[in-house]
This record gives structure tokens, C-alpha cells and sequence, in this order.
């Protein structure tokens, strides 16, 4: 009855290759067959020797109809890069770019890779001088090969690129007899041009942006490793005396014991049943961000699920959402600036609630600069961080059980800051609630998990007369996860994975100058697979996954419905026109055009 558990924990949890956690592979239990005719990477329907296009469903980048400049600034192979340096470039503006006449409209960064072979997926990280750009996760390839994109707006660190500055990328691998897979990988960026009237001081891309991150040389990515709910880590940095504005944006990403954290059972469960190995720590995590010891914002982070993760075979060639361009979070710290901007250094830390081993994260200082004073003061009106303590209501016995955790947290800022643009008061606030429903049936033979988190947050900020600036943004993260398994004969058994994860957002934002606005956007990804394990390694399989992506906006939309099994694409429709009966105004769809598959 105990090798349930074990077998069943084996798919939601990760092993390090070796005691270092900077090269992650998931399920290290699980591996393919050493047959071909049985491989999990050759499982397809389709004979071509072609490479398979990988990709994660987003809306397209909107850029001016003009061609842009572009330059590559990083060509590697990455094979044997575990326990080694990140690999650097120096980017320099391109002398064929106009630099030196307006900034560029659009900045896109483009990441392409290709590999063949067999390779477990590699979290990697993206810098230029020290600030994060890009959180990612590699594709896993197939004998026959495998090619992605991942293209990227950067026009937020447009201050970063108009001088010299080192690139750095550490993505870990491990090639050896068994593990073939190389990635070759290709960093450019595109820079376009067009003539656009300047946006109002308060929605242009930060005049500084200050990197809180490790630095190099060292033998790891730029992050900080959290390993467990004590842990707190973070920099000192010393801020210009004329910012006017500050938002510190997070990246963060979980693995080992942690990566699939919201299905990890309270540690009473675990007691109880004398299980060893088997992470624990209940299914709620919190990311705490601290300006000299003071919580002044949190994330409740998205359920990112990496292209190795519950069953591999789900997201081929679909990556599962937010896999290839992990989201990042920002927290507005303005209503704090009148604290520290006294030229003395100040500490930016980060938690995790419950943490086990372990999170990579980091952060970017965005700054925006008085240019006409040397100095800007203020002060913090009003601040509010209560703490809190996750509800738990746990019913088992034995291996079976329900477990119910909830969660609701708001935190809070008001304060005033003097420049050259006046006295301007700004608010920033955030609203979590947090539910998570956990059963273990069939004597631990199976586990599902339902699970949503629902964030508000915005910020505002007026002057005497008028609203300069105002942010209001819903979103919500429903997240569903079966996984059971079935014994078979001769050390083999059957595992059976259902997951469906959605990532819904309004925004609803106003500025002085360009006026009201509002995004709306609905991402629902829902898959079924099963593989049949024999020992260790996995014999055969099926998975099949269904994505549909819904955008509105005032500058457009765009809507996609596509489907995959085994690697083979059953239907893709997309469009981008909008219309009165829009996809999100009633039942019907957005007009679509098919793609010839």
C-alpha cells in the first residue's frame, strides 16, 4: 500500500542531478526508454525527419510596419554548462541603429534554439548588466530535433541599451551517453523606429533601472537561491536623491522540492503515514518583498508548469502557459521613496512562506529621475502589512483524505513626493485570496488538487487638481491537477494525469494625457495523458492538450483555439479582428482564419 505514495510523489516532485540545485530535472525517477520504438521522444503519428516546432500560445508582439534594426549578440551551444560561469557577450548599440535621434519605439528580445537527442528541460535566465530580462525553461527535444522561438517586448529597459553592457545567460546542462541533447541557442535583439508623440513622464519606461540580483563573476545564475521558509535574501542599494517614482519588478521561478508546492500535503499528512522523501509544507506559498525589513509587497505566484512537468507529454509541441517567458511581478514603491532618499544604502530582501528547497529569485529597480532637481523629498502617509496565517481543515485517515487551506492578505501604502512636477500623492495596494482543495483517494493511489488565487492590485497617484496616473488590475488563476496511478504487471503501472490552468486578467488603466484604457485577457489550457512506466523509465504514452487564448484591448486583439496530441497539431485557428459581438462579449468567436496544418 506504501509504494503508492512513492510512485505517486515521483510525478509531482524533482531531483538535482547532482547536491547543486542550478541544473534541475524533473521527475528524476522517470526516463525514457533505451528501445527507440518505445521512446517517449519518438512517440508520433508523423514520419517526417523535420524538426518540431515548439512554441507557447501569446498574442503577437505589436510593432510599427517599419523594418527594424536588429543585431545578435549571443551564438552558443550550451552542452556541458552545468557548475560552469553563465556564458556573456558584450551588447553595444548597433552603429547601424539611430541611437542618437529618438529611442526606439519597440525593443524586442528574440531567444531561438534548436537541439536533437534526449535532454531533460533546463530552467535559464537572460541579463543585461545584471537585470533580468528574460525567466525561462527549455523545451525538451526528440531524436528528430526540435526548434522554438521565444520573442519578447524589453521596451520597459529601453535605458539599458543605449550604451556598452554585458549580456549573460546561464542555462545548466548535462550531456553525457544518455543525455544527448544540446542547445543551441541564438540572443538578438530588435530595435524599431517610428514617430510617436513622447508619453507623459509618468508612463515612459524608467530612466534607471538598478539590478537587485547577484553579481559575476560566479558560478550560477544571478538569482537568489531561497531553501527554506527562514531564508531571507537580497542587496543593499543606494538610490539616486531626484527618483520621483520607484516599482520593484520580481522574477521568481520554484523547483526541487518546491516546484509542484501546490500539491505538497501538510506535514502532519506525512507524519502521520511515516512517509519519507515526499515533500511537504501544505500546498500555500507566499514570495515576501522587504525594504529594510518591512513587507511593503507580496506574490502569490502563477502556477507555471515547466515543459518536463505532471506529464511531459502534454506540452508537445504546446509548452504549457508562461513555460517559455515566466511571468514577472511588479510592486509600486513609490508611496516609500520619502524613506530612502537619504543617500545611505537600503536592503531590498525576499521570502517565500513555507519555503522548501528551492526559488530562484531576483529583481529590477525601476527608477524614474528628475531631470530638472538634484533632489526630491517626501514622506509615507499611511502604510498597512497585517500579518496572517493560512486557514488548514484537514479530514484523513491513513493514506486517504481531504485537505482545505484558504488565504486572504492585503497590504497597503499612501505617501506624497515633492519634485519639479509638484507634490503628488501616490496609493498602492494589492488584495490576495487564496483557496486550495486537496484529496488523496485509492489508498494514495491517486491525488487531485483544485486550486484559485485571486489578485487585485493598483496604484494611483494625483497631484492637488487631477489623477496623473491610475492602474487597476484583476486577475485570477484557477489551477486543476489529477494524477493516479494503476498498477500494472511485472514492476510496471499506468499513470493517468489530468491538468487544466488558466491565467485571466483585466486591466484598466488612465493617464492624464492618453486617456482611458483597458486590457482584457482569458488564457484557459486543459490537457489529458496517460504513460505506462516500467522500472524507472517510461515505455509508451499518449497526451493531448487544448488551448484557448482571448485578447481584448483598445489597440486590438487577437484570439486562438488550438489543439495537439503527440506531438501533432489536430486544428489552429486564430484572428485578430475585433467586433461588437467580440469573443468576449458573448458565446460565439472572434472571426478566424485556419491555419493549413
Amino acid at each position: 500500500m506504501e509504494n503508492f505514495i512513492p510512485r505517486l510523489i515521483s510525478f509531482l516532485l524533482f531531483f538535482a542531478i547532482s547536491s547543486s540545485t542550478s541544473t534541475l530535472r524533473h521527475r528524476g525517477r522517470l526516463t525514457d526508454s533505451d528501445d527507440p520504438a518505445v521512446d517517449l521522444h519518438s512517440i508520433s503519428s508523423s514520419s517526417s525527419p523535420s524538426p518540431t516546432t515548439f512554441f507557447e500560445v501569446r498574442r503577437p508582439i505589436p510593432v510599427p510596419k517599419s523594418k527594424p534594426c536588429s543585431t545578435l549578440v549571443l551564438k552558443h551551444d550550451f552542452a556541458y554548462t552545468y557548475g560552469s560561469p553563465p556564458v556573456t557577450a558584450t551588447y553595444s548599440p548597433p552603429s547601424h541603429c539611430h541611437f542618437f535621434g529618438p529611442s526606439p519605439s519597440r525593443i524586442v528580445l528574440e531567444w531561438s534554439a534548436a537541439s536533437s537527442g534526449r535532454q531533460f528541460d533546463r530552467i535559464f535566465g537572460l541579463w543585461l548588466a545584471g537585470v533580468e530580462l528574460l525567466r525561462s525553461c527549455t523545451a525538451e527535444p526528440r531524436p528528430t530535433g526540435i526548434v522554438w522561438t521565444v520573442r519578447k517586448d524589453v521596451t520597459r529597459y529601453r535605458s539599458l541599451f543605449s550604451q556598452p553592457q554585458t549580456l549573460a545567460v546561464f542555462l545548466g546542462n548535462i550531456v553525457d551517453e544518455t543525455y544527448t541533447g544540446v542547445y543551441h541557442v541564438n540572443v538578438s535583439f530588435h530595435f524599431y523606429f517610428a514617430r510617436r508623440p513622447p508619453p507623459p513622464v509618468f508612463d515612459s519606461p524608467a530612466d534607471l533601472i538598478i539590478p537587485i540580483s547577484n553579481s559575476l563573476p560566479l558560478n550560477d545564475g544571478l538569482w537568489f537561491q531561497i531553501k527554506n521558509s527562514t531564508a531571507v535574501q537580497g542587496k543593499n542599494v543606494t538610490l539616486p536623491r531626484n527618483a520621483y517614482r520607484a516599482a520593484i519588478e520580481v522574477y521568481i521561478s520554484y523547483h526541487s522540492n518546491d516546484e509542484f508546492w501546490y500539491t505538497n500535503p501538510p506535514n502532519s499528512y506525512i507524519s502521520k503515514n511515516n512517509l519519507t522523501g515526499i515533500a511537504g509544507n501544505g500546498a500555500f506559498r507566499e514570495v515576501t518583498v522587504r525594504l529594510d525589513g518591512d513587507v511593503v509587497g507580496a506574490i502569490w505566484p502563477f502556477t507555471v508548469i515547466y515543459t518536463g512537468g505532471i506529464n511531459p507529454l502534454l506540452w508537445r509541441p504546446i509548452s504549457a502557459i508562461g513555460s517559455f517567458d515566466l511571468p514577472s511581478y511588479d510592486i509600486e514603491i513609490t508611496p516609500f521613496l520619502g524613506r530612502i532618499l537619504d543617500g545611505k544604502g537600503h536592503s531590498f530582501e525576499f521570502g517565500v512562506t513555507n519555503a522548501l528547497d528551492v526559488w530562484f529569485i531576483d529583481a529590477n529597480l525601476h527608477l524614474w529621475l528628475d531631470s530638472k532637481s538634484s533632489f526630491t523629498e517626501g514622506s509615507l502617509i499611511e502604510y498597512q502589512a497585517p500579518g496572517f496565517v493560512p486557514s488548514l481543515i484537514s479530514n484523513f485517515s491513513d493514506l486517504d483524505g481531504d485537505f482545505d487551506t484558504v488565504a486572504s492578505r492585503t497590504i497597503s501604502a499612501t505617501g506624497w513626493l515633492k519634485s519639479s512636477f509638484g507634490k503628488i500623492t501616490t496609493h498602492f495596494f494589492q488584495r490576495f485570496d487564496y483557496s486550495n482543495k486537496m484529496k488523496f483517494s485509492g489508498n494514495g493511489s491517486a491525488q487531485a488538487v483544485n486550486q484559485s488565487i485571486f489578485y487585485n492590485h493598483g496604484t494611483y497617484a494625483k497631484n492637488s487638481s487631477t489623477v496623473l496616473h491610475s492602474e487597476h488590475v484583476f486577475q485570477i488563476f484557477p489551477l486543476y491537477v489529477y494524477i493516479g496511478t494503476s498498477d500494472q504487471d511485472e514492476d510496471s503501472y499506468l499513470s493517468i494525469a489530468n491538468v487544466t490552468v488558466g491565467f485571466d486578467e483585466e486591466k484598466r488603466y488612465f493617464g492624464e494625457k492618453i486617456g482611458f484604457s483597458y486590457t482584457t485577457l482569458r488564457n484557459l489550457q486543459s490537457g489529458e495523458g496517460v504513460m505506462h512506466v516500467k522500472g524507472n523509465r517510461v515505455t509508451s504514452g499518449v497526451g493531448s492538450t487544448r488551448q484557448v487564448y482571448g485578447y481584448e484591448s483598445n489597440d486590438g486583439c487577437y484570439f486562438r483555439n488550438v489543439s495537439s496530441s503527440n506531438y501533432t497539431i489536430l486544428y489552429d485557428e486564430s484572428g485578430e479582428s475585433c467586433t461588437k459581438n467580440s469573443w468576449f462579449r458573448s458565446s460565439g468567436h472572434l472571426p478566424i482564419k485556419r491555419k493549413t496544418i
